[in-house]
């Protein structure tokens, strides 16, 4: 059920909404505190990340209720990152992350790059392969030592 999705822009005084939204979203997968204290600083959306131009935030609300989001980094002429996809806890399997990854797809074809990159959750994995990605590797987490990410890769017919 997809309810009556609407997908916008994210506004830089959403900044601290998305940052809890993405710490709820990530803790629904049951890791330990000790875990989600490390990975704070992966799970902050500033202002600035906002406002930056090298990045494009986007939300899904339903009616004004915001739901999810997500955000494309430029790496280069042909590729973009999904740096962020997060949906409220209550919402995981709903349809809203469909939804965003439809949204994010046609985003990046419009910047005419042709594939995006995902360091992906262990647990989301699935998810980004059902959406079109391939596992093409994996790589040590940034901030949480011994946690390892699979790297995806979906390619974007432009």
């Amino acid at each position: 059920m997809t309810h009556s999705i609407q997908i916008r822009n994210a506004m830089t005084n959403e900044a601290d909404y998305l940052s809890g939204l993405a710490y709820r979203s990530k803790k629904h997968w049951g890791y330990s505190p000790e875990f989600m204290h490390a990975a704070t600083h992966e799970l902050t959306v500033t202002p600035g990340d906002i406002r930056n131009d090298k990045f494009h935030y986007f939300v899904a609300s339903i009616k004004t209720v915001v739901v999810g989001f997500y955000s494309l980094e430029e790496q280069s002429v042909t590729t973009v990152e999904l740096g962020a996809m997060f949906v409220e806890p209550d919402f995981i399997g709903s349809g809203v992350g469909k939804v965003l990854m439809d949204h994010a797809k046609t985003s990046a074809a419009k910047l005419g790059v042709s594939k995006i990159i995902i360091q992906s959750d262990p647990h989301a994995a699935s998810f980004y392969q059902a959406a079109g990605g391939k596992v093409t590797g994996k790589r040590a987490s940034e901030s949480i030592a011994g946690h390892v990410l699979p790297r995806l890769e979906i390619a974007l017919s432009n």
